[in-house]
This record gives structure tokens, sequence and C-alpha cells, in this order.
């Protein structure tokens, strides 16, 4: 992996959707990490410095629009926040978590779709 990456840390409580998805990203070139524990999404954030984060919407303890929340309020439009979600834009949760993300995408996430919204990888 060069150090040209783009880094991507991806969120979600299945373990098996965050580690296939991470795999995916790193399979195109990401340079990608998984996270299934909400209560450590922002160390891993402060500690791994992607460039965009994938967030489950629903989640366990902690809401993916509450880590969308805690991660503006750290890191401002620094980081690139992408809602990945199953559920209907018209619940409140969702619509709420919409709000503060840059883009939003239902799953299964298409890869050519979020690749569309990420930044190119440097050659």
């Amino acid at each position: 992996m060069s150090s040209d990456s783009i880094r991507v840390l991806v969120v979600d409580d299945s373990k098996d959707g965050a580690e296939s998805m991470a795999a995916l990203m790193s399979a195109n070139g990401y340079e990608a990490r998984a996270c299934t524990d909400a209560t450590t999404v922002l160390a891993m954030v402060e500690e791994f410095e992607p460039l965009c984060v994938l967030l489950d919407v629903r989640m366990p303890r902690v809401s993916g629009l509450e880590l969308a929340r805690q991660i503006r309020a750290r890191h401002g439009d620094g980081i690139v926040l992408i809602a990945v979600t199953g559920g209907s834009p018209n619940d409140a949760e969702v619509a709420g978590t919409f709000e503060l993300v840059d883009h939003y995408l239902l799953k299964p996430v298409d890869i050519a779709k979020l690749e569309k919204v990420l930044p190119p990888q440097n050659s």
C-alpha cells in the first residue's frame, strides 16, 4: 500500500459488514480499517487520521447520528462523512444523520457509487 492511499475508516456494528467493506476498500487501493465498537470510533479517528469515515447510522449504544455530531465537533468538515444505512430516509434518526454528513449510501454499498464521492487516488 502506498503512502498516497486514501485512508478510510469503516464503522459498522456488524463485524462481518465492517470487515468485508474494509477488505473491499483495501482491494480497491484504499488504506482501510474496520471499527465495530462505536465507543472506540473517536480514538480510531485520532490515531488513524482517515480522510473518510463510512458510518453506519443504526448502531447500539452510540448511534451514527451521535458519532457524526462528535466527529464534526472535533474535526469540522476536515473528514468526509458518509452515512451508510438500510433504513428509510424518512426515519427521523436517518434523516438527522443525513443532515450532518457529506454523502449517504444505501446498503448494500455499491463500490462504484462510493468511489464517485471519494477524492481520486494518487497514482
